[in-house]
């Protein structure tokens, strides 16, 4: 016979028989009888300092934790351990709602560091000489998208993109492989990044190695070591996302999809009169 089935059989002859009786007969220990009315009646337990909980997180906007929270029952009369506490706010969905501490990686932690080989010099004169590199958020009322691209120097042209829900080494790996899919690569190639971890880790290193590829990174926290990439996607965001608002991902997509042909074929640079695509189609 099951032990529960046994403390079932104790609760309900308690008030015939003694309990220490009925559990001595039955084979199974006090304790365990008591930890299993415990259990049985945690639920309601569970119920009763949820709607307390909830009660504290109404007054306090939302922002307690669970070491706020013990505090706070502490102050009402009742003593909870905090463990105990932090399940139930789990359960019931009575978590704190504010922007939670983002985790910086240390460089210790890094893989692979590179030397800053473009050194901000961004001029390029030939195609495949000089990419660089980044990946950007478009916020949308249903999540963020986020956007990895290369950006060749020579003229401009976004050699490869590629869109995601997370901001993954995967997302970078597909970028890298879309490009060299589409240009011929050679071991003159440099590509720039910054420090984010997609671009120090063993997969990034590994495919740039297999590629022939040279990685370059711009020095910690300097924005203008990749001062092209950025640049980007502050036309792609003035011209385009701020303008149409999009409201879902697929929309976030599909505007993307649309300016980039738009910025390599038909927008004209000031600079060289050209579009992208005209300037590397004149040197071929």
């Amino acid at each position: 016979m099951r032990a529960q089935i046994k403390y079932i059989a104790i609760m309900k002859n308690a008030g015939k028989h003694p309990v220490a009786v009925m559990c001595k007969f039955f084979g199974v220990s006090r304790s365990g009888y008591y930890a299993f009315l415990k259990r049985r009646y945690r639920p309601f337990a569970d119920e009763w300092l949820a709607t307390l909980i909830e009660k504290c997180q109404q007054q306090s906007y939302g922002t307690y934790g669970y070491r706020r929270m013990v505090l706070w029952l502490e102050r009402q009369g009742i003593e909870k351990n905090h463990k105990a506490v932090l399940r139930i706010m789990n359960k019931y969905g009575l978590l704190a709602q504010i922007r939670r501490r983002r985790k910086y990686r240390q460089m210790s932690d890094q893989l692979h560091r590179y030397p800053n080989i473009l050194n901000r010099d961004f001029t390029a004169i030939r195609p495949n000489q000089k990419w660089v590199t980044d990946i950007s958020y478009i916020h949308t009322p249903q999540g963020t998208l986020y956007l990895s691209m290369i950006r060749d120097l020579f003229d401009n042209s976004i050699v490869a993109y590629k869109t995601g829900t997370e901001q993954s080494i995967n997302l970078v790996l597909r970028t890298v492989r879309q490009a060299k899919a589409k240009e011929a690569v050679t071991a003159e190639l440099h590509l720039h990044s910054d420090q984010g971890f997609q671009y120090t880790s063993q997969a990034y290193f590994t495919l740039t190695q297999n590629y022939g590829i040279t990685p370059s990174m711009s020095r910690r926290g300097n924005c203008y070591d990749n001062a092209p990439a950025e640049n980007f996607f502050s036309i792609l965001k003035t011209e385009c996302i701020r303008r149409h608002k999009p409201k879902t991902i697929n929309q976030a997509r599909l505007l993307i999809d649309n300016y980039v042909f738009f910025y390599n074929h038909e927008r004209i640079q000031l600079k060289t009169k050209l579009t992208p695509l005209e300037k590397r189609r004149q040197l071929v």
